[in-house]
């Protein structure tokens, strides 16, 4: 029995798997690049980060620990396996700094809700990447 195979072709539903992966590697990688930058101005104890830490009514003492606390969190968050786990502690590290900025009365849009910004382009990109994500989203919003 003669048999033939068909080539290999992405279908639809494969080339939007790869297109979503694609665009939540971006949307996540916006997100690390501005974390990253943000964790390396506290653990070389900038003075720009001395500055806006006392600004924000914090003691200039709790920048280098602050920024031990975001490498660890950014370390979870590029490791697929541990990547939910740092977005839901990234979560709430940044709903501690939007609680800042409501205290200390700072702009909404600019500064108040930056960092809701940031949570959206982790779970935005983790979603798009992260069938784990996805799968546990769509059987909470149901």
């Amino acid at each position: 029995m003669l048999t033939t195979t068909m080539p290999m072709t992405t279908t639809a539903a494969e080339s939007t798997s790869i297109t979503s992966r694609r665009i939540g590697l971006a949307l996540l990688g916006i997100a690390v690049l501005f974390l990253t930058f943000d964790t390396v101005l506290k653990l070389l104890v900038n003075p720009q980060a001395i500055a806006g830490t006392i600004e924000l009514g914090y003691q200039a003492s709790v920048i280098r620990p602050l920024g031990v606390v975001c490498l660890v969190l950014l370390v979870l968050l590029l490791i697929p396996r541990t990547a939910p786990l740092g977005a839901l502690l990234w979560t709430a590290y940044l709903g501690g700094a939007v609680a800042t900025h409501v205290r200390v009365g700072n702009p909404l849009f600019s500064h108040v809700l930056f960092p809701v910004y940031i949570a959206i382009l982790i779970w935005g990109g983790l979603y798009l990447r992260d069938t784990r994500v996805r799968t546990l989203a769509q059987s909470i919003f149901r």
